[in-house]
């Protein structure tokens, strides 16, 4: 069975679509199973039928055309149980449902296991045999094993425009369609998408529709011509070392690029309306399904000369054609993978949103939106891009939501949202020079997170007090090297001065996990796990003492400097590193800078490193917990994975009796403790850890006003109270229920209003 189930999952995998995928899947099974039936059923949402989608046994003639309503039939009956059924008296079954005319009647054996991605019912693949059949756990065994592998191919096929059910996922029919991802930059916004492919990717290609059928077809000759040409010159270029026969392939690319071939096809498409990319990417589509299912073994290989012909038409055209792109006064930028040359060619006054279908919120296009203030959403595996050029849609940051064909009162919505969003931001402006002060006096440090240079003008305007942590690994991302110590300075210089006096943490050199270097990759089968953080520059001296000399020298007369260990999992690490840092201020002195000795701080952000925060808190000037990773270790949820991003919550009861075991052990050794995170961005999560006892808190500039002003409004003593009560909850929900009422019991009902979140379809 396993060699069985291996083969039709590399073959599936291998599939250029997804019907090719499903056919594949039926005649394997069939064969694999021998059984005189399989099928694969497809739910369709907006008719609420399952439509046969694909069969082996059953009338050809059925498929696309048999619907069964997903209240009937053995198939709704697997599919409302979400669990596999066998029987072999299928007719005496309560939810029989007979369907005349395909040629099921003589088959009683009956075993169909639904097709299940992210708990959402996509379909039911089923097996049909002759009353004399019983099939047994192992022949339920393989199809839940390929179900299971099944359903991740129909969800990325729909996600990347292959899909079979596209009427029902983003027709003018279904509204308010959700979508969700992982947020990546708060905010929302309501704009055109535009759809940016990376070069020479069939699957990345959009469908657009041609504005100019004329000018499409010329540069599509144009890339034909230049490509006949390449072909040319390596056919000179290789004459002498080819034989004739091989020789002659060159001969044959030529000819399928003739208007009577390929190429006529292609023009035949644009001038129905198609932009020239997506005409190309259909009619190569076609041929190569068209030789791969060739007996044939020398016409099979064809399919991969056409591919390859395709392939190279592809990329003349994407350099041709991006210079003529346009954007709408309100785009969102949304691609597989959003990179910063992307985020480079849309104007930043038209920019509202960002969509990524992968990468993470460490990303450097999330960096960059962060620092922009951009609304943005990563991770939306689900949502089909490739067919949503030009279409507007809904971008909820906060949430991680995107709504597509959004009903008028979602749409009203949102107006609104947007609207207050922009008034109260105005309206906070007024705060920027007042303190963080409670109704009741009591007063915590606001302090912001920064990586780039555009955001020390971005926090100031927002009244920062300084820098609670700089992501030193930035500047090291955006090189193609080592940056030399001279470009470390300079860089850590214009922090250092743009806050004076203000304090500014540096955290030393954190990479790994889900952030690397392209010329220092690390590769790991769990890098989260891994080597990472203060692991890599204990283990590279070279690297550590190079960064704090560039430290200890742009601090030089400004003395407002602190540097942050991360990732510390051992008391002897801290050792290390303070050994490394004095042996790097001793050098500085030799060389003759005057500088004083900066305080040295470590991050919690393991849970090895709460509960030996006392520990650790004796060897250090400062404390601060990396609220992000400590949720992520102690709830074992990565942040950047869509598919268990509902798991994590930084409200969690767990969290949140960590984070005030922290700040106790800092209290008690008479240090101070501060918090950076996306928990301190929050208002409610901020007057939580005003509570605890923190009194320095680190977030992203945006965030900075409302929680200033949701302190300002607030008192120490309504802020322990809800601690306590939140404390003794037992799950996020009661403890988020909770923050929610007693904000809108203090009148501050706008400032959390992101918990709320919407009832759309999905």
């Amino acid at each position: 069975m396993l060699a069985s189930i291996k083969k039709i999952t590399q073959q599936v995998a291998a599939a250029d679509d997804l019907q090719s995928a499903l056919d594949l899947v039926v005649d394997n099974v069939k064969r694999a199973m021998r059984t005189d039936i399989c099928s694969i059923y497809l739910h369709f949402p907006a008719t609420e039928n399952f439509v046969l989608m694909s069969t082996k046994g059953l009338d050809q003639g059925a498929i696309g055309n048999l619907c069964i309503p997903t209240d009937k039939g053995l198939v709704g009956f697997v599919a409302k149980r979400s669990e596999p059924f066998r029987t072999n008296n299928a007719s005496a079954h309560h939810n029989f449902h007979p369907v005349e005319g395909i040629g099921e009647e003589p088959f009683n054996a009956f075993l169909g296991v639904p097709i299940v991605h992210h708990r959402v019912v996509l379909g039911v693949l089923v097996v049909q045999h002759g009353d004399s059949r019983q099939y047994t756990d192992d022949d339920e065994a393989m199809l839940v094993t390929l179900s299971a592998q099944l359903a991740g191919f129909i969800a990325h096929a729909e996600a990347t425009g292959g899909g079979l059910r596209a009427n029902v996922l983003a027709d003018e029919q279904s509204t308010d369609v959700c979508y969700t991802g992982v947020c990546g930059v708060g905010g929302v916004a309501i704009a055109s998408v535009a759809v940016i492919s990376p070069p020479a990717d069939f699957k990345k290609v959009p469908d657009r529709e041609c504005e100019d059928i004329e000018a499409e077809v010329e540069s599509f000759q144009n890339a034909l011509q230049a490509v006949r040409r390449k072909i040319k010159v390596v056919s000179r270029m290789l004459a002498r070392s080819l034989k004739d026969q091989e020789h002659e392939l060159f001969e044959v690319y030529m000819r399928m690029l003739d208007d009577n071939a390929l190429a006529g096809e292609i023009i035949a498409r644009i001038r129905e309306g198609q932009w020239a990319q997506g005409a190309l990417k259909h009619v190569i589509r076609q041929h190569v399904q068209a030789f791969e299912i060739m007996d044939d073994p020398y016409l099979r290989e064809r399919a991969t000369d056409i591919r390859d012909l395709g392939r190279r038409v592809l990329a003349e055209l994407q350099q041709t054609q991006t210079q003529a792109r346009t954007y709408a006064d309100a785009t969102v930028l949304v691609a597989e993978e959003v990179t910063a040359t992307m985020l480079a060619e849309v104007p930043v006054d038209k920019l509202q949103a960002i969509v990524s279908i992968r990468g993470s919120s460490n990303s450097h296009a999330a960096i960059l939106a962060r620092s922009m203030g951009i609304p943005t959403v990563m991770g939306a595996v689900d949502f089909p891009y490739t067919r949503m050029e030009g279409r507007e849609i809904i971008i909820d940051g906060h949430l991680g939501h995107i709504y597509v064909n959004p009903s008028a009162d979602l749409y009203h919505h949102y107006e609104q949202v947007i609207v207050e969003e922009a008034n109260f931001s105005k309206e906070l402006e007024v705060l920027r020079d007042l303190p963080a002060e409670t109704r009741d006096g009591h007063t915590v440090s606001l302090l912001v997170n920064t990586s780039l240079p555009i955001d020390v003008s971005r926090s100031l305007e927002r009244g920062a007090e300084g820098v609670g942590l700089y992501r030193t690994e930035v500047p090291f991302m955006i090189k193609e090297h080592f940056p030399s110590e001279q470009e470390q300075i300079d860089c850590y210089r214009t922090q250092l001065e743009g806050f004076a006096p203000r304090p500014v943490t540096m955290r030393t050199l954190d990479i790994g996990g889900d952030k690397s270097l392209p010329y220092f990759p690390i590769e790991e089968d769990n890098p989260f796990l891994g080597w990472r953080g203060i692991r890599v520059t204990l283990d590279h001296p070279e690297i550590f003492l190079v960064q704090i000399r560039a430290m200890l020298k742009a601090n030089q007369g400004l003395n407002n400097l602190q540097i942050l260990l991360p990732m510390v999992t051992h008391v002897s690490e801290v050792d290390e590193a303070l050994t490394l840092i004095d042996q790097a201020y001793q050098e500085i002195l030799e060389e003759g800078c005057q500088v004083d000795k900066p305080p040295v701080g470590v991050m919690i952000e393991v849970p090895a490193a709460v509960y030996q925060a006392s520990q650790l808190a004796a060897k250090v000037d400062f404390i601060s917990v990396g609220s992000n990773d400590l949720t992520q270790y102690l709830l074992a949820v990565d942040r950047d994975n869509p598919q268990v991003a509902e798991l994590y919550h930084a409200l969690h009861p767990a969290v949140l009796a960590a984070l005030q075991q922290i700040v106790d052990a800092g209290k008690t050794a008479n240090i101070p403790v501060s918090l950076c995170g996306e928990l301190a961005s929050d208002p409610a999560g901020a007057l939580l850890l005003m509570a605890m006892g923190y009194d320095t808190l680190s977030m992203n500039a945006a965030g900075l006003p409302k929680v200033k002003s949701a302190l300002r409004n607030f008192t120490l003593q309504q802020a322990q109270t809800m601690l306590q009560d939140a404390l003794a909850k037992s799950n996020s929900d009661q403890v988020e229920e909770l923050v929610k009422e007693s904000m809108e019991a203090a009148g501050l009902n706008r400032l959390h209003s992101h918990v709320v979140k919407l009832k759309a379809k999905s």
